[in-house]
């Protein structure tokens, strides 16, 4: 059994959703945990970094909803428009943007949970 590039392309928009999923309840949890934090002191630096946080995660909140609606997107012009061979470089450059997309995304939310969670502990 061979797997088209066609095939593989579809599989990885479907595991980008997973992982943006996954982002997105992360980010919840994030938010959650601040929320419980701020709800608990009243300090005055914590709450400006409260702000900063929650500014933060309403971003990336948003962005997750961007980049899901793009591989949504893309992934039913792959399924649809494949065969035709005037479409295929169109293709492979939204695939391609997506990737780095993803991964910047990645790697720009690790840093923030890694941020905040440094952050938060010292108000602790």
């Amino acid at each position: 059994m061979s797997i088209s590039k066609q095939d593989q392309f579809v599989h990885e928009n479907k595991t980008w959703e997973r992982s943006l999923d996954f982002f997105k309840q992360e980010n919840t949890l994030l938010k959650n945990r601040l929320s419980m934090v701020v709800d608990n002191k009243e300090d005055k630096e914590l709450l400006i970094m409260a702000e900063y946080f929650q500014s933060q995660f309403i971003l990336k909140d948003e962005f997750i909803d961007e980049l899901k609606k793009d591989v949504n997107q893309h992934e039913k012009y792959i399924i649809e428009n494949f065969s035709n061979d005037n479409l295929i470089n169109k293709i492979l450059k939204k695939q391609e943007k997506l990737r780095n997309e993803i991964g910047f995304f990645e790697k720009d939310f690790s840093g923030l949970r890694h941020e905040f969670n440094k952050s938060i502990a010292q108000f602790l």
